[in-house]
């Protein structure tokens, strides 16, 4: 009777003991949400009221998915790879048009490159097309091939690749391979993988995420090398939405064929991607390529199609992707073509998207009808309404999942990459794009994008508002949470 009345008592205080316990680390969390730096207010609130209202799975989700870090140790290897680089002389942004110097000065304060002239480019005509021209490359290669994917699939092109960095290889020609750790787990993971390495083949996993019970106490287990950059001897190198696989993606067929584009460069542009790579390499391999970085391409002799890298990530400067974007945006006087396959965007994206169309700009953006993620197609079409009333004209391709990331402005000036106009992309992700001041190539993209407005069908304001209120409701939530991720 006793030990019985003693433990009515001593429960009660274990319970008052542990409801203070939970208060105080709810509260020490939501402090830590509220001191955060660079986070936008509409992500502050959102992260408030999830671990207000679900402390412990608050709590928990804002451990996994709340802060950008990338790890006390990784961030030292970025910083001891940036160390490493080749300094950049001053360059000019003079071989550009008078009024798009400004957005090449954004790029530059971005990551360090001036555009540079003396380029040729060409839009390959499909994803096949790209493989082809990358192996044929690869093929011709002399002294170093340099390759990053965020996804490798070991199918009928991925494993081209594969053979053809074998081969190079084998004609004594360094050739260097990495893949981000998740998008490429099943290559990584395969035959083929041990094979490269066993036939030479210098092959790496960027932010490879080991123990993820360990890993999230120390960095964000969900950040990602999103990059995909060919460099072949310092004077070749593509860039655009294309991973290393077939467009039929069987790993998700249901939504193929992927549709990319893609653009093969050759000149001093090249330099530029291949010091983007360089950094990525040496923060995740102990391998110094600074004698390699020491000797760059001849200066062009020409002030022809300007280009320059821009290369973003959570370790760059916060919201850079964002303030490249918008500033192509707000730089349209005639008319500006986008396509995206992920668009959540921030309130900031969004209004300077309606913006430009409210400006009496021709705005179209081009979305895939069907997306492999139920979750963003969900949240991206929350937006459609305010684009659609500010004019922007909206379709959705049918041809398969857009993939393509591009940028058209005016008939003179394209970005090409990788980066979504999401919050991954944003804020997340390591991505790399080339900005383009070039006529004839903005052209070719822009006929490339008639190609898929020719194979879309346009949303009109009517239809959205004719969606269902359980579709709206679905949609406006999804958005919601936007902000957490």
């Amino acid at each position: 009777m006793r030990s019985l009345c003693l433990s009515s008592v001593l429960m009660p205080a274990n319970f008052f003991n542990y409801s203070i316990l939970s208060i105080l680390v709810t509260l020490g969390v939501m402090a830590r949400i509220l001191l955060r730096p660079n986070r936008v207010p509409a992500s502050r609130i959102a992260w408030l009221a999830v671990v207000g209202a679900l402390p412990i799975l608050g709590i928990a989700a804002y451990l996994l998915l709340g802060e950008v870090r990338i790890g006390r140790h990784r961030l030292a290897r970025v910083r001891d790879a940036l160390a490493l680089m080749p300094k950049q002389s001053d360059g000019s942004d003079e071989i550009v048009a008078e009024r798009y110097r400004n957005l090449f000065r954004l790029g530059q304060s971005v990551s360090g490159f001036w555009p540079v002239g003396g380029n040729k480019a060409r839009l390959l005509p499909d994803s096949n097309a790209t493989i082809d021209a990358m192996v044929a490359d690869i093929d011709a290669a002399r002294d170093h091939v340099h390759l990053l994917f965020y996804i490798w699939l070991a199918d009928n092109n991925g494993r081209k690749m594969i053979e053809a960095l074998k081969r190079a290889t084998a004609r004594g020609v360094v050739c260097r391979a990495m893949v981000d750790d998740v998008g490429s787990r099943a290559l990584v993971r395969s035959e083929h993988w041990k094979a490269m390495r066993e036939a030479g083949v210098k092959v790496a996993s960027g932010l490879a995420v080991g123990n993820p019970f360990i890993r999230i106490f120390t960095s964000r287990i969900d950040l990602r090398n999103h990059r995909k950059i060919v460099v072949i001897d310092g004077t070749i190198t593509y860039c655009g939405s294309q991973n290393c696989a077939d467009p039929e993606f069987r790993v998700k067929a249901r939504f193929a064929p992927w549709v990319d584009a893609m653009v093969r460069f050759e000149g001093p542009i090249a330099y530029q991607n291949q010091l983007l790579f360089a950094g990525d390499w040496m923060a995740g391999v102990r391998e110094n390529l600074g004698r390699l970085l020491d000797q760059p391409p001849p200066p062009p002799d020409a002030d022809v199609m300007p280009a320059q890298v821009i290369g973003t990530g959570p370790t760059v400067r916060v919201s850079a992707m964002q303030e490249v974007f918008q500033s192509l945006l707000f730089a349209a006087r005639r008319e500006i073509v986008i396509t995206t396959p992920y668009y959540i965007p921030d309130d900031a994206l969004q209004n300077a998207l309606c913006a430009t169309a409210y400006r009496g700009v021709d705005t179209t953006i081009v979305f895939p009808a069907r997306n492999d993620s139920w979750v963003v197609a969900a949240a991206s079409r929350s937006y459609y309404a305010d684009l659609l009333v500010a004019g922007v004209k909206i379709h959705e391709y049918v041809g398969g999942l857009l993939h393509a990331k591009s940028m058209t402005v005016d008939g003179e000036l394209m970005l090409i990459g990788s980066a979504n106009m999401d919050r991954r992309s944003l804020e997340l992700n390591y991505e790399n794009n080339i900005l383009v001041h070039d006529a004839d190539l903005t052209q070719a993209m822009a006929l490339r994008q008639q190609l898929y407005i020719g194979q879309s069908r346009p949303v009109t304001l009517e239809e959205v508002a004719g969606w269902s209120m359980p579709r709206k409701l679905i949609n406006n939530t999804l958005a919601i949470l936007g902000p957490l991720f």
